[in-house]
């Protein structure tokens, strides 16, 4: 949720030392109901680090390093690549038409081009798009009925997770697939094991938030009235910088709320897969990504996967004006898209694929606005956003076309880098390099890859 930055001049030494310690684990609770604090003043230290859950003397430790976080992010089918992959390499390449939204992002990112997913190409079951999301997500091959191993969000999360109200989130926004479990999900705790992504945001707001009270559950009143008595009594203890963030915070989450329950009953169900509409996925995308940013604002979890469209997505962009064909049609240059020929796709595809990069934006936005120690949330993220494939229309796997958002650890930003590796080298890169969880390694990791590091 968006939040008041620092005063200027304002810097976390400066701050009054004299104060409540507060836990980055401070939950706000009341009939069943509980919502996560944003980072408070008084919840670091006067070097940024954020004061422990146990503060007692006894437990020896009261002070710790602000936790990184990571997220996978997703969207189904290819790119057109000479809308998407920048021409220069280095720090001063040019945002390709596909990465405009990203300009005011352009030093927090790091494109990354040229990397191959090698399990899509091992032999067994499957057409090129269940192979592609497999070696995508786990690195391993398709089973015949998913993926053959466990999703880099998974193994992160079984190294990070564990302290967190939630091990991971798994987040979902458009419904469309051809619905077999591959197609249909991006995270997996193991051989054939799939985690499905929520992808109602009523629900996903009431797993945050908890929903026993009957008023709540029938949406007639707010979870805020839950929680304010005891939102009332931290208020008093807090410095005013504090109290005004803490109101802001629960300002976000009513205008969240508000936008839940005033969404149509259409978008309260989940349609059978190929079901065809004309929903507004960029409401119910920027409802997701409110809802992603306040647990990770919140502490509620520190990895998540999202999931924008389906693997081989078969959407309507009724909001762009593309609505004669689906997505996976205009993917291929074969004049199967009604009404377009393989130029004209190409160029609906440049526009489906910007599409994607704004909602991309929209939540690096919202965590940027977030003060967290002496940054922001951002600066202890990192977000990989990546797709089934590189050239939509020949299912191509190598060569693909990443962004690594966030300033964790020794991420490099501000550039384009096109290197040669494998998805596994780049996951294992992240994980360990920019997180520092201890991966060690993964499915067809061979080097680190230390041209994205600084």
């Amino acid at each position: 949720m968006p939040q008041r930055g620092w005063r200027k001049g304002t810097h976390m030494s400066q701050v009054i030392t004299k104060r409540l310690r507060i836990s980055r684990r401070k939950l706000l609770r009341g009939a069943g109901a509980a919502m996560g604090l944003p980072p408070l003043v008084s919840m670091f230290n006067s070097t940024g680090c954020a004061y422990a859950a146990d503060l007692s003397a006894a437990s020896g430790k009261t002070e710790a390093p602000i936790e990184n976080r990571f997220v996978l992010w997703f969207n189904g089918n290819g790119i057109p690549e000479r809308y998407w992959i920048p021409a220069e390499t280095g720090a001063d390449y040019r945002l390709t038409p596909c990465l405009t939204p990203l300009a005011p992002f352009r030093d927090d990112i790091h494109v990354i081009t040229g990397l191959d997913n090698f399990a899509a190409g091992l032999p067994g079951p499957g057409n090129g798009h269940h192979n592609s999301m497999s070696g995508l997500m786990t690195c391993t091959r398709f089973s015949g009925r998913g993926a053959s191993g466990i999703s880099i969000d998974q193994a992160i999360a079984g190294k990070i997770g564990a302290d967190s109200r939630f091990r991971s989130l798994q987040i979902g926004v458009a419904q469309e697939s051809f619905g077999e479990s591959i197609q249909r999900n991006m995270s997996w705790a193991g051989f054939d094991r799939a985690l499905p992504p929520e992808m109602l945001p009523e629900r996903l707001f009431d797993r945050l938030f908890g929903k026993r009270e009957e008023g709540w559950i029938n949406r007639k009143r707010s979870i805020l009235d839950l929680v304010m008595e005891d939102a009332s009594a931290l208020k008093k203890e807090l410095p005013k910088d504090d109290q005004l963030r803490v109101d802001e915070q629960m300002a976000a989450v009513r205008d969240v709320e508000r936008a839940i329950t005033t969404l149509p009953p259409e978008y309260r169900r989940i349609d059978p897969p190929e079901y065809e509409d004309m929903k507004d996925w960029p409401r119910i995308a920027k409802l997701q990504s409110d809802l992603l940013a306040h647990a990770l604002i919140t502490r509620q979890t520190r990895v998540a996967s999202y999931m924008l469209t389906k693997c081989q997505s078969i959407c309507r962009f009724p909001w762009l004006g593309y609505t004669a064909a689906r997505h996976h049609d205009y993917t291929h240059a074969d004049g199967r898209a009604p009404g377009a020929d393989g130029v004209e796709g190409q160029r609906i595809m440049r526009d489906i694929c910007r599409w994607h990069v704004e909602e991309f934006a929209y939540l690096l936005q919202r965590l940027k606005a977030t003060p967290e120690g002496d940054g922001n949330l951002l600066d202890h993220c990192c977000i990989a956003f990546v797709h089934e494939h590189a050239e939509a229309n020949p299912h191509k796997n190598n060569g693909l076309a990443m962004i690594v958002a966030g300033h964790a650890g020794r991420l490099a930003t501000g550039r384009h880098t096109e290197t040669t590796g494998t998805v596994g080298d780049l996951y294992v890169t992240l994980a360990d390099d920019v997180l520092g969880v201890g991966l060690g390694t993964f499915p067809t990791f061979n080097r680190r890859l230390t041209e994205i590091l600084s």
